[in-house]
């Protein structure tokens, strides 16, 4: 989950590998690090512990020129946050780099083996071993390109890495072994141009090409040449991506959490644009086309996903089940991977991801496709590792989220998964037309009451203000309302640090009620749907033990607001639907407490927006 850049062209390298690095920070900011080969084969490195403004503070200090050089912001797996454990990692020699997104599974025996032949380590890093592993071989004679394929054949696991040398200053090499994390090659005006994200490449380019699993590419400042690791070539195309620029900026709001949970009822706007229609209702999910002799045929669904997505994963099975009625089972994607799955064709995985990078969903995903399972993917970014594993794809459609705390990505796989709920209930003859039109119809409505919601965030800066000394809080919810308060909870733990779980209410009595008193507020999901008597019931169970509780209701619920000590509330909707309103005022909750305890929201510690290790 570390940010990986390169650049081999005309202009000077330094400036773009930073922007690289800002726009990839949100993957990893524990340390930064660039280093530049310069024409006369000088190759100059800068380091840093902390946030990218400690590496341009490095810079500004010791200027580099050069225009062929990488760049690097770390997660740390191996070796704790410090200088010398961050990337680029150099040889014995100083003349070679490399830098690396994942873990190499077997780097202690590689080492072992390096210290046995008399080479010297810097850091505590699993990375540095690449380095003279690739020293090796260029020093007997390969050119960079073979030393690089023999050295990364080597390593055992997911790895993405890039590697130059001052004796070669006019190429980077690169290579993805396995799913950790993307490598995507831009073709620019002014050179060529390499990262772990698109994000990086937008200002530059949007003429990309993605390698592929045990795949490389030497990248001059003209073209990149593409090939296996067994040195046979790989024809691959540029394709023109539609990403605007400008929506990766911050749009004048102080953090993107903010503007990103301002953009969702655009979000959600653009994830059902071309899929229904309006008048009169209707649904139209062209990307499943090719799948529907298959999808058909299915008897039942698995979702996968992580953390969010996982959350997401959940509201869609109760979607598919109701609409679909084909039995449907959520899976925590790393936990799937290990447990020998029983798929195989009549079974539907759907993998939901923002950006279709994460090492375990796509290890799951393989797993699937090994079994003969048709596959639908969910992602935000087109082009991405999921997207090509997939039989087919739904795009989410919400923009770039750049903010490690997603918000508009939960909305919009939501909205994706009730659509496919839809598409699957029309293809089996499980959901009437007239009933389709109706749940068309309210999902029309969705983007002008988050329209209403957004606009209120003072009221929810109110609650934060009243609730941002606690240190526990507990969120309950039953039926579509328990999956918005494991995300209440998780959103809350990520940004302000504050210990926070979320359980099912009807779970309460059977452990979690021991806990209740006056230091742990109870953020109650309670709209009117089908099991508001029973949430009813458990606020009033929290009270009689002198339980705070702040509720979330539908607009006119009198009986929650007479118990409660807070209460928010959401417009009437279609019960299903209730997700969509009701976790945004959660998001607000855990974006203005967090401001208050003095949190980094956009970045929050020890964490990163794309899982790509284990």
């Amino acid at each position: 989950m570390c940010g990986i850049i390169g650049y081999v062209g005309n202009q000077p390298a330094t400036p773009i590998l930073l922007q690289g690095l800002r726009r990839l920070e949100y993957r990893g900011y524990d340390s930064t690090g660039i280093a530049v080969v310069s024409p006369d084969g000088g190759l100059h490195l800068r380091r840093a512990l902390g946030k990218l403004a400690a590496l341009e503070a490095e810079v500004r200090a010791d200027p580099m020129e050069g225009c062929t050089g990488i760049g690097h912001t770390r997660w740390a797996t191996h070796g704790k946050p410090s200088k010398d454990n961050a990337h680029p990692h150099s040889d014995c020699s100083g003349r070679i780099v490399v830098i690396h997104n994942g873990i190499i599974e077997n780097f202690a025996a590689l080492k072992r083996d390096l210290l046995g032949r008399g080479h010297h380590f810097q850091s505590e890093t699993d990375t540095e071993i690449l380095a003279h592993l690739l020293e090796e071989g260029f020093r007997d004679g390969q050119s960079l390109e073979d030393a690089f394929r023999g050295a990364v054949q080597q390593l055992q696991g997911a790895s993405a890495v890039m590697a130059m040398a001052a004796e070669v200053p006019d190429r980077v090499i690169a290579a993805r072994v396995g799913n950790a994390g993307g490598i995507v090659v831009g073709k620019g005006s002014d050179g060529m141009y390499l990262a772990s994200d698109l994000p990086a490449l937008i200002p530059y380019t949007r003429r990309v090409a993605f390698l592929g699993n045990r795949e490389m590419a030497t990248v001059t400042a003209e073209a990149a040449r593409f090939a296996d690791l067994d040195g046979r070539a790989v024809g691959k195309d540029y394709q023109t991506l539609s990403l605007d620029s400008m929506s990766a900026s911050k749009g004048g709001y102080k953090h993107f959490m903010l503007k990103e949970i301002m953009e969702q009822p655009e979000s959600v706007t653009n994830c059902l644009r071309g899929r229904i229609e309006f008048d009169p209702p209707g649904l139209r999910l062209a990307e499943l086309d090719p799948l529907r002799d298959r999808l058909q045929r299915v008897t039942r669904v698995v979702l996968l996903g992580m953390g969010t997505s996982w959350h997401a994963a959940m509201l869609g099975r109760v979607f598919i089940e109701r609409l679909a009625r084909l039995p449907t089972e959520v899976e925590n994607a790393s936990e799937m991977r290990y447990r020998e799955p029983v798929l195989g064709p009549d079974t539907l995985v759907v993998s939901v991801g923002q950006s279709g990078e994460t090492v375990d969903t796509l290890a799951a995903m393989e797993e699937a496709g090994r079994q003969g399972s048709p596959q639908v993917t969910l992602c935000n970014m087109e082009g991405s590792q999921a997207t090509r594993v997939a039989d087919a794809t739904i795009l989410l459609r919400a923009g770039l989220e750049v903010a490690v705390c997603s918000t508009k990505t939960l909305l919009s796989s939501t909205v994706a998964l009730f659509l496919l709920a839809a598409h699957l209930g029309r293809l089996r003859d499980a959901l009437p037309q007239e009933q389709m039109q109706e749940l068309c119809a309210d999902l029309a409505k969705v983007p002008a009451l988050l329209g209403d919601m957004v606009t209120r965030e003072r009221e929810y800066q109110l609650l934060a203000n009243r609730l941002y000394r606690y240190n526990h809080f507990l969120f309950l919810g039953r039926g579509v309302s328990y999956p918005v308060a494991l995300e209440g909870a998780l959103k809350l733990k990520e940004v302000s640090y504050i210990h926070a779980e979320g359980y099912a209410a009807g779970e309460m009595k059977h452990g979690p009620i021991a806990l209740i008193d006056e230091r742990m507020p109870i953020v109650a999901v309670a709209p009117r749907d089908g099991v508001h008597d029973k949430m009813y019931g458990n606020i009033q169970e929290v009270k009689a033990r002198d339980g705070i509780v702040i509720a979330l209701v539908t607009e006119g619920d009198e009986d929650v607001t007479a118990l409660a000590d807070g209460v928010v509330t959401i417009p009437a909707i279609n019960p299903l639907l209730s997700p969509l309103l009701s976790v945004v005022p959660l998001q607000f909750l855990a974006y203005h407490v967090a401001l208050r305890r003095g949190c980094d929201v956009d970045q929050p510690r020890n964490l990163a927006k794309t899982v790509t290790v284990e």
